[in-house]
């Protein structure tokens, strides 16, 4: 293990998805506590569409990709769906599934199509620079600040949505827009690195494994950031091992994770059912 840490280039991809997946595991458990699965997927896709649209027009990338972001940030912060039939989710998976099909078609016209897709797709942390790691650190700390700080508005928003999943925040709700703009900030800068896919699966799957376990809103918050580190740790060994692609790897070992913590709440199910029928007995 020592021997892979002594090359920079693993120094810094270990480094941006530790950074990336501690805050994004951290978010995860707002968004799955609320059942807004898709907004992390749409964010990062309308990332990837303004980066996209900004190379195919000769434009300043992240200046774009940024603008796309927080745009879209505010208007998904807007979404109400009144009719009873339908849920958030549905609109904002149609958002995603536009977004990329829009990207596609101008990633098409570049003259490295298919490899560019599968950079938006699992992104490069291999190659990821210090400059990135500097920009990636300062942003995810600012907000990482600022969720410590406000971390009770924060959670009283999402506990309200978990105990009535029909509950609405008003028209424009402060908060709401802030926790939308969190993610869109911190997905604009960890999709370039880590790709659409891994920055889902940071945000969706340490979380939905923590959830499983712990049962106190800090041990969730927790245990999401242990797994997300793990992920990080062992995916970029498993890359370097077998020569397979960062991104990929990741996810992979997260998933890994999440099926362990699935038998061990299983487990740890049966244990009670059998210490509640003896104790009854």
């Amino acid at each position: 293990m020592m021997e892979f840490l002594s090359q920079h280039f693993v120094q810094n991809a270990l480094q941006v998805s530790i950074v990336m997946g501690l805050f994004l595991s951290y978010l995860g458990v707002h968004v799955v506590g609320r059942g807004i699965v898709f907004v992390d997927l749409a964010l990062g896709q309308i990332s990837m569409l303004g980066i996209a649209l900004a190379n195919y027009l000769g434009y300043d990338p992240t200046i774009v990709s940024v603008g796309f972001t927080l745009i879209a940030a505010f208007f998904l912060s807007l979404i109400k769906i009144r009719d009873r039939r339908l849920k958030q989710e549905a609109v904002i998976g149609i958002i995603y599934a536009v977004a990329s099909a829009v990207t596609v078609l101008l990633i098409a016209k570049s003259p490295h199509g298919d490899s560019d897709i599968s950079e938006v797709l699992f992104g490069s942390l291999f190659t990821v620079s210090p400059n990135d790691i500097t920009m990636m650190m300062v942003l995810f700390g600012s907000l990482g600040v600022v969720h410590l700080v406000f971390r009770k508005k924060f959670f009283a928003l999402t506990e309200s949505v978990e105990a009535d999943a029909s509950h609405q925040p008003g028209v424009f709700n402060f908060w709401n827009f802030l926790f939308f703009l969190s993610i869109g900030l911190s997905i604009v800068f960890a999709v370039r690195a880590g790709g659409v896919i891994p920055v889902f699966s940071y945000l969706i799957i340490p979380a939905v494994s923590a959830i499983m376990v712990a049962r106190s809103a800090s041990g969730v918050v927790i245990l999401a950031m242990v797994v997300s580190v793990l992920g990080s740790v062992f995916g970029l060994l498993f890359a370097l091992q077998f020569d397979f692609p960062a991104g990929s790897s990741i996810v992979t070992v997260l998933g890994m994770l999440f099926a362990l913590l699935s038998l061990l709440r299983f487990v740890l199910r049966s244990i009670r059912k059998d210490g509640t029928g003896q104790a009854a007995g």
